[in-house]
């Protein structure tokens, strides 16, 4: 499939993130005018599923080159527009189920052509989403989907820092501690559906520990040290990972007894928003020449989105910690103005590189 024909896919994942954007403020007490469909409770199966499981597919794609895979984000785009729609909950649901059984299924055949720890740690992604729709279209509580929706994502980029970013080769010792990381999330996942308090606090184990590997072993420590784009992608990183650190120690002390609120609240966006978009910040460069075939040229600027991504969620958790809604209230919308800031400096950077071509 061609670029141009690659358009109406990163449409939909855009429409999906903006209307996750609006959601989120929405849910988290700003007055904004009222939509045709209530969407403040589709926030995270926009921004997960329409949005983020959206791009992964079609970055896997992409990568691949097998028509037949462009059905798994095209499916999850799908899924995402019939929320917003207020088609039945099951149409929408079952739409992104079968988008992440696509990418499933393409993880299935790359681990048979390159059986690496790279592929097995994001295959395991692949099928942690898919069980986590699966339990969203048997109508499970949103609080119990979530985890398997996280571990999704923090396996993609766990495995994408193992292959893109020429992480450091570790030794058998290394290896084992991170299969051993890796196995105890998911024992906490598999807990967490017959006793979710128990589970997610292994689960917290796990992301201690994932964590504090990616920041011992990854390359950004080094790099950190280099300049220009380099050095932003470290920048992104090694927060990222204190921030997966600290949700799993959120994980570990309230995972499973706050599933609505402020705490739950602290614990859901320290994951998603401080590691998975600081992670998201700094790929981005490298990410969406290989879907658009447009180069992003480095900018200084770029530290701005990121600084404020961070200022603003410490402000948002420490709202949500100290019971204080004027401060979470107000980190949200400032966490939403980097989000925003971020796609603006993309596709500042992107135009300025075109004009420079022609």
């Amino acid at each position: 499939m061609s670029i141009p024909s690659r358009a109406p896919l990163m449409a939909l994942a855009a429409f999906a993130l903006l209307s996750a954007l609006w959601a989120a403020l929405v849910r988290i007490g700003w007055s904004l005018p009222a939509l045709p469909v209530p969407i403040a409770g589709q926030h995270g199966p926009l921004m997960i599923a329409g949005f983020l499981g959206a791009l992964i597919s079609l970055e896997r794609v992409v990568a691949l080159r097998w028509r037949w895979a462009y059905s798994a984000p095209l499916l999850s785009g799908l899924g995402a527009l019939a929320l917003l729609a207020g088609l039945p909950p099951l149409i929408g649901r079952g739409l992104i189920a079968l988008g992440s059984l696509g990418l499933a299924l393409m993880f299935v055949r790359m681990l048979r052509m390159h059986p690496a720890m790279y592929v097995a740690t994001m295959a395991l992604g692949a099928w942690m989403w898919l069980a986590g729709n699966l339990l969203w279209w048997f109508d499970w509580p949103i609080a119990q989907v979530f985890p398997w929706w996280a571990g999704f994502l923090i396996f993609t980029i766990a495995g994408e820092r193992l292959d893109l970013a020429r992480v450091i080769a570790p030794g058998r010792a290394s290896r084992i501690a991170f299969s051993l990381a890796v196995a105890v999330f998911l024992a906490g996942l598999w807990i967490s559906l017959a006793d979710m308090r128990f589970g997610l606090a292994i689960g917290g184990v796990g992301l201690i520990g994932l964590g504090a590997w990616l920041m011992r072993n990854d390359i950004a420590r080094r790099t950190i040290r280099t300049a220009g784009l380099t050095r932003f992608i470290a920048a992104c990183l090694l927060p990222g990972y204190a921030w997966l650190i600290a949700g799993g120690a959120l994980w570990l002390a309230f995972g499973g007894t706050a599933t609505a609120g402020f705490l739950y609240d602290a614990i859901l966006h320290s994951l998603f928003l401080g590691f998975v978009f600081s992670m998201i910040f700094g790929h981005a460069p490298i990410i969406i020449p290989a879907v658009t075939g447009v180069e992003i040229v480095y900018r200084p600027l770029f530290y701005v989105h990121l600084a404020l991504l961070h200022l603003s969620l410490i402000a948002r958790v420490f709202g949500d910690l100290g019971l204080n809604l004027p401060l979470r209230m107000w980190g949200g919308l400032f966490n939403v103005i980097a989000l925003l800031l971020f796609l603006g400096v993309m596709a500042r950077s992107a135009r300025r590189r075109l004009r420079n071509v022609t």
